[in-house]
Order: C-alpha cells, then sequence, then structure tokens
C-alpha cells in the first residue's frame, strides 16, 4: 500500500499518465481488499494516524495533483466543479459520521435483554451496516465513482468523466446521510434511557423473580455459566440470569430463562427494588463486589467446578453469604484453607448438571477401548503441575496411539494456550500426532445415511438454538428478534441436543481417533464415551466421578507420588501417571480386567466425599438450598421492616436502644440475618 502511494505520487509529479492510472486503481483496490480480508492490518494503520480517511482523501489529492501538472495551461478552470464537488463529497461523508454517531447512541440501551419481550421499547430495526458502524468501508465504496471518474479524466483529458464520477459519489454520499438521518425521526427512534429504566423496573415488577444467577467475564469464560442452565431452569420460583458484558449476551446458550445484561452500576441497582432474593455465582470477577451492595439479596457461590486448586477456595468466597458446594471434600477445603470461611456458611449441595452422565457398567466390550484425554489449561499462576499438555501430553498420546486397541478422544481445555505459548505449541502437536496416527489406520464407516442424519439433526439443533439476524443487525434489534420463547422450547432443546449427540456418535467409526473441540459433543457426552478418562487436577476428575469409572491423573507438579497423594485428595482414587506416562499400559490393563482394577472401591467412597450422597438428588438439594436462602433473605427484609417501624413509633426507639448490649453494639440477628438498612453497604 505505501509502495502504491509513493508510485502514485511520482506518476502525478512526472507526471506519467499509465504509472498515474495505474498505481491509483491498484490503491484503491488493495484498500477495498483489505476491508474484508485483513482489517487488522488497516486497525494498524489507524494506529499510526493512517486511516482510512487519509488515505483516500491522499489518494485523489495525489489524482487531483496530477491534473494540475497535466493541466499547467490554464485550462484547469474547466475542473473546478470537481474541485467543489470532491469537497463536498468528504463534508457529506463527515456528515454521515456524525449521524451515524447519534443514531448509535440513540439505539444504545442501558442494558440488553434476551427472552423477554422487549416490544414496549419501541424497538425498530437497525439501519444499513455501511452507513452506521462501517465508516471505512462507506468512504472507500461511495467514493470509487469518484476516483475512478477522475482517473478517466486523467487519461482522456475531458472533465466529464472526472464530473460523473464525483457527482455519483457525492449522490451516495449525500443521499445515505440523509437515508440514515430518517432513524432519528420521532418514528424510528427507540425509548430513551430514562424510558428503558422506567420500563425495566415495571417488567421487573410485573416478572417477579425470585432466583437468579450473576456473570461477568471475558470473551472466552461463558461456559462457566453456561454448565449451570439446565439447573436454574428447574429451580422453584422465576430464574433470571444478570449479566454485566453486552458480548456475553451472545455467549450464553440457548435457555429460556429471561437474561438481562446491565453494564453500568448505577442501573444495577434497579435489582435491589425487585423481588429477587437469591443471587448465585458461578465465578468471581471484578465486577461481582458491585452487586453485593445489596443486602436485599442474599448471595451464593455455587463456583465452574471444584478441584484441589487453590482456586476452588478462593478467599473471596467470603463476600458471599453461603457458599455451595458438592461434598464434604470442598468443605473441608475450606477449612484446610484457613481463609476465614465460617463452616455454617458452607452448603453441600451436589452437583445437579452430572445427571446425564451413565454409570460405570464394567469392562468395555467394544473392540476398541475408550480414553478420553481431558487436560485442563495452564492457569495464571505459571505453575507446572496446572496441566500435563507441556510436560506428559506427548508422551501420554503417544503411548495411548501405540495400542492399537485404544479409541482416543482428545478434548483440550478451551483455553489452552491462552497464557502459556508453550502450551498452545504442545496442543497443536499432539493434534498432528492424532491425525498422523489416524492417517496409518483402517477401517469400516458410517454409511452416508449417518452422516445425512446428522446434519439434518444439526439443522433441526441449529434452528432451535440460535436466532437468525440480518447483517445490519444491532444491540436493539437483536432484542426485538430474541424476544419471549415459544412455550416448550426448552424441552424441545434438550431433546434435539440429546438426538444430535446420540447422531453425531454413530456418524463417526468405532475406530478412529477423535479431536473434540468446541461446544458440542459436551464433556459429560464424551464421559458417556469413555471406558476411562485421562486428566489434570481440575474439576473433570470430580464430575466425572459420578460415573464410578477408572481414572487417571498426571503428575506433573514435580512432587513424589505420596506427596501428590495428600497434597490433592481428588487423586487418591487415580491412577498416578509421571511424565513419561509409563503407567499408561498397566491402566488400559486395568481397565480391559476389572481383577486389576484395585481401585473400584476407593473411586465409590471417593465419589461421596466429592460428590456427596445420591439421595436425595442433587437437584433436590440444589432447590432446597435455593429455597432456604430465599427464606432468609424474607426474614431478614422482615426484621428491616419491624426496625422501621419501630423507630417511627414515639417511645420504642428508646426502649430498642435501651435493649442493647452496654458497649452499644447490635445484638447478632438470628439465622445469620444482618443489623443495617437496606441502604448500607454489605
Amino acid at each position: 500500500m505505501l509502495v502504491s502511494f509513493v508510485l502514485q505520487l511520482v506518476g502525478a509529479l512526472l507526471p506519467n499518465v499509465p504509472l498515474l492510472i495505474a498505481t491509483s486503481a491498484a490503491g484503491l483496490a488493495l484498500d477495498l481488499y483489505l476491508q474484508h480480508r485483513d482489517p487488522g492490518l488497516l486497525a494498524l494503520l489507524g494506529k499510526v494516524r493512517f486511516d482510512v480517511m487519509v488515505r483516500q482523501l491522499l489518494r485523489d489529492m495525489v489524482i487531483m495533483l496530477g491534473l494540475l501538472r497535466l493541466h499547467d495551461d490554464g485550462s484547469l478552470r474547466d475542473y473546478a466543479p470537481v474541485f467543489v464537488g470532491v469537497v463536498l463529497f468528504y463534508a457529506a461523508h463527515l456528515g454521515c459520521q456524525a449521524v451515524a454517531i447519534l443514531v448509535r447512541r440513540s439505539r444504545t440501551l442501558p442494558f440488553v435483554t434476551r427472552n423477554i419481550d422487549a416490544s414496549g421499547l419501541h424497538l425498530t430495526a437497525a439501519p444499513p451496516r455501511i452507513l452506521a458502524r462501517q465508516h471505512g468501508r462507506r468512504l472507500v465504496r461511495f467514493a470509487v465513482p469518484a476516483t475512478l471518474g477522475l482517473l478517466v479524466t486523467v487519461g482522456t483529458g475531458k472533465a466529464a468523466g472526472a464530473m460523473a464520477g464525483v457527482g455519483l459519489a457525492l449522490v451516495l454520499a449525500a443521499g445515505g446521510l440523509l437515508y440514515l438521518a430518517s432513524w432519528l425521526r420521532p418514528a424510528k427512534r427507540i425509548a430513551t434511557d430514562e424510558q428503558a429504566i422506567e420500563w425495566l423496573d415495571r417488567w421487573l415488577a410485573e416478572y417477579r423473580p425470585t432466583v437468579g444467577m450473576y456473570f461477568s467475564g471475558g470473551t472466552s469464560s461463558a461456559y462457566q455459566a453456561n454448565m449451570w442452565l439446565s439447573t436454574l431452569a428447574q429451580l422453584d420460583g422465576k430464574p433470571i440470569i444478570v449479566l454485566r458484558e453486552r458480548f456475553m449476551v451472545k455467549k450464553i446458550d440457548a435457555t429460556d430463562i429471561p437474561i438481562v445484561c446491565i453494564p453500568k452500576v448505577h442501573h444495577l441497582m434497579a435489582l435491589e427494588q425487585s423481588t429477587l432474593k437469591v443471587l448465585l455465582h458461578p465465578s468471581n470477577s471484578g465486577k461481582t463486589s458491585q452487586v453485593l451492595r445489596m443486602p436485599s439479596i442474599k448471595h451464593a457461590f455455587i463456583n465452574h467446578g471444584e478441584s484441589d486448586k487453590l482456586s476452588s477456595c478462593n478467599p473471596y468466597s467470603k463476600a458471599y453469604d453461603e457458599i455451595w458446594v458438592a461434598g464434604p471434600a470442598a468443605r473441608e477445603r475450606y477449612q484446610l484453607a484457613d481463609i476465614g470461611v465460617d463452616d455454617r456458611d458452607v452448603v453441600e449441595v451436589g452437583r445437579p448438571q452430572l445427571a446425564p452422565i451413565q454409570p460405570y457398567a464394567g469392562a468395555p466390550t467394544r473392540p476398541f477401548t475408550t480414553v478420553l484425554y481431558a487436560p485442563t489449561w495452564e492457569g495464571w499462576d505459571g505453575n507446572p503441575g496446572n496441566t500435563s499438555v507441556m510436560l506428559a501430553g506427548e508422551n501420554i498420546v503417544r503411548e495411548l496411539l501405540a495400542d492399537p486397541a485404544v479409541r482416543l478422544l482428545y478434548k483440550p481445555h478451551p483455553m489452552t494456550g491462552s497464557v502459556d505459548p508453550r502450551a498452545g505449541e504442545a496442543n497443536r502437536r499432539i493434534k498432528d500426532m492424532i491425525r498422523e496416527a489416524n492417517e496409518r489406520r483402517q477401517g469400516p464407516r458410517p454409511g452416508p445415511e449417518a452422516a445425512a442424519e446428522l446434519e439434518r439433526l444439526t439443522a433441526e439443533l441449529q434452528a432451535l438454538t440460535t436466532s437468525t439476524f440480518r447483517p445490519s443487525v444491532d444491540e436493539a434489534e437483536r432484542m426485538l428478534v430474541q424476544t419471549a420463547p415459544e412455550p416448550g422450547r426448552s424441552a424441545a432443546v434438550e431433546a434435539a441436543t440429546a438426538a444430535w449427540e446420540a447422531a453425531y456418535w454413530a456418524s463417526l467409526p468405532e475406530w478412529e481417533h477423535q479431536i473434540v473441540t468446541g461446544p458440542r459433543p459436551a464433556l459429560y457426552s464424551c464421559f458417556n464415551q469413555a471406558d476411562v478418562l485421562i486428566s489434570d487436577v481440575s474439576s473433570v476428575v470430580s464430575d466425572y466421578l459420578i460415573s464410578e469409572k477408572p481414572y487417571a491423573v498426571a503428575n506433573t507438579s514435580g512432587m513424589s507420588e505420596e506427596e501428590f497423594l495428600a497434597n490433592f485428595p481428588t487423586v487418591t482414587a487415580a491412577t498416578i501417571l509421571t511424565p513419561d506416562a509409563s503407567g499408561v499400559r498397566a491402566l488400559l490393563a486395568a481397565v480391559r480386567d476389572p481383577r486389576l482394577d484395585r481401585l473400584a472401591e476407593a473411586r465409590a467412597q471417593l465419589k461421596v466425599q466429592l460428590l456427596g450422597p445420591s439421595d436425595p438428588p442433587s437437584l433436590v438439594r440444589f432447590n432446597q438450598a435455593a429455597l432456604d436462602l430465599a427464606r432468609a433473605a424474607d426474614e431478614r427484609a422482615a426484621r428491616v421492616a419491624a426496625r422501621a417501624a419501630a423507630s417511627e413509633i414515639p417511645g420504642q426507639r428508646e426502649a430498642a436502644g435501651a435493649a442493647l448490649p452496654d458497649d452499644g453494639a447490635a445484638p447478632a440477628a438470628p439465622g445469620g440475618g444482618d443489623w443495617f438498612s437496606p441502604a448500607q453497604g454489605r
């Protein structure tokens, strides 16, 4: 691009008509191409103030410089209308840009919804994307007639070409400006911020939510919330999902639960005036403290997975009213961590979302032993024991691929390599090893009808779980399209997902190794296919234990096996693999011959320790915990109301003060209640 500008300038100064025309056209074509194929490069140019406006203006100015050099005899006066037209074109472009900013601001509400009938916000379809949000593409595309017209004039010496091209460009820019401005008319304007907040208050009053899930995180963390959707949908009461990042609305999987994304804190406070009693938190984030300010809502930390890692007993947990854990092991973990968590605030609820995992049915009867290798990611702290991918992954996979009776399912953590590039490189090498191993294998494949069935079910599931949008859709139009779902959609999605997973596995050869990435098939579906799991110290191990199938954990921590077992209770029923993966053969032998499996009883005991009893079912315990916490919120609200009423009755304020201890401190509220008003912080 830079070369084209230099050569274009040379062609204008000489002047050299062929060079000027060729380089000008090439520069314009390159800009159009990069707008589509490599916008990241153009973004870098923008950082050095060489953005699309500068480039296009420079391109046209150099062409006009060439005209000056070609017509230094005074005939340039004939081109005065052309120059005026070019100036008006750029003025119209800047005007359109200003209107685009106004339109985007007018269509940006203080919140985003999904699965809610938001017609009361007067939502309308979005303006064309090229006018409202793609100013670079708009400028280059609308400028094409002007630039080409100028080049025609350079080649012919006649002003008609330039006048026609610039005139057409001006019509496009001015027409786009007027058309975009029509979205500022009252008929197309959506609700203002004040009207939107009033609408949200009314909707909350009508829907009357009781229990919700609060989530804030990065682009790759949505899985932490998605794993709780089915559980939240089955709780008694009116569920709701509260998000903080606008992009996260699109990351949440298909669900019938109403979703409200409220980015700003002062708008978030609308929840305090609602009927919401309980918020469940699957992760910690910087924005979590903002919602914890609401004393009228009880907060429970449910985590997105439990393991022996320090992150599973974070001191931040003290900020919540309760910490819900799967079983006794997590309760003990908090006490051993000695981080100030009161044991009375820990509630054992099991892991309700593990219900789809099938129990152990004995040694594999299929020709191939299916091994699931699901390593976790490298984490933030640089601990080499976090993931086995770097130090042991290739050795583990090499040993598995060497066994002709093994079928490997490789499902790495979606964040692998996001912190340590070495983990990403190891992950790529493992995938290459698996692909090469498949090239050396042969066997029968399912017929074309299996692929056709999978394609049909994929389309069916896609139709149920995604909404179809126009290319120009914006947030407001998404809210309009993603209205309240049809009754029964959730059950239909669940059935379609189960059918899709069955068709997916049926469409694959039983001898072929698989690299499983993406949201489907889910990890639990892989659990059901596997005869044995190999993983790291992570929640994957705890979840897999519900099946009581054999599993192995890679020890890349540098500890001895005795130290490893002592520090990580979740591996006490596992086969421990060293980085050289020398224990893989013995592991496979124990899987195939239960007489060699000396850890079956240990797995059954550890399952109860990690996940709690199977009776009553986990969902029942989880639901009861939610009802109990909601009752605590009601009791606290009643106490606050009683104190407020007492303070308004003459003589009772003095009586209440006389009941305080000598030091003037308020006594502890029964049931763990709080002795402060809703206006105070936690």
